[in-house]
This record gives structure tokens, C-alpha cells and sequence, in this order.
């Protein structure tokens, strides 16, 4: 599976809110954070923690890919965000690294 199309899992994961299934294209030392900046959530039981807490918050949530790269171990989304069904979208711009055929970090810039 090219990495363009593991992406393209996570999200559908991320869309079901299944943490677990989302984490298992991961790295075991994957880590999501600020392009350039904090890591946000570090490691599988990181990410998945903050994920379960993130979509027991947001039931609604879905992140839906607006546009798509990839070059060589990379994959950039722009992915539009919502919330909920009343509030406002938002767009992110996503940076996804590989090694091999799984995740190793995840950096969101909005």
C-alpha cells in the first residue's frame, strides 16, 4: 500500500473515530505535533489517548481531505475540519512522515 493510500486510511479511521485502528498504521514512537513546534500527543498510546478524549468531545467530528500530495516518504493534506454540524469548519494543512509502511509523525499547520 503506497503511503498516499495509508493516509487516506488514517483519516477514514480518524472519520469513524477509531483510535485504535488509526494508531495501528503508526509507528510505535509516532508522534503528532505543531508543524515546526510541541509535540501534541507522542507514541500509539499517546495519539490514541488524545484521540478517545478529542472524539468523546466532538461526536461529530470529520476532518475531509481537500487536496492531496505525496513526495517520496511524505503525504500533505489539506484537510477542512468540523467539529459539529453547527460549528464553524476550519482547514489544517497535514504533514505525514513515514518509515517504510507506517506513520512516524504527524504535523498539523492552521
Amino acid at each position: 500500500m503506497s503511503n498516499l493510500a495509508v493516509a487516506e486510511e488514517m483519516i477514514a479511521h480518524y472519520n469513524a473515530q477509531d483510535a485504535d485502528a488509526y494508531v495501528a498504521l503508526m509507528t510505535e514512537d509516532a508522534a503528532e505535533a505543531s508543524y515546526r513546534g510541541a509535540v501534541l500527543r507522542n507514541g500509539r498510546d499517546g495519539v490514541r489517548s488524545a484521540l478517545k478524549a478529542m472524539f468523546a468531545e466532538f461526536p461529530e467530528n470529520r476532518a475531509e481531505i481537500v487536496e492531496r500530495k505525496q513526495l517520496g516518504d511524505y503525504v500533505i493534506f489539506l484537510e477542512r475540519v468540523s467539529r459539529s454540524a453547527t460549528a464553524e469548519p476550519f482547514d489544517v494543512m497535514a504533514v505525514y512522515s513515514f518509515e517504510g509502511d507506517k506513520c512516524s509523525r504527524v504535523e498539523f499547520i492552521r
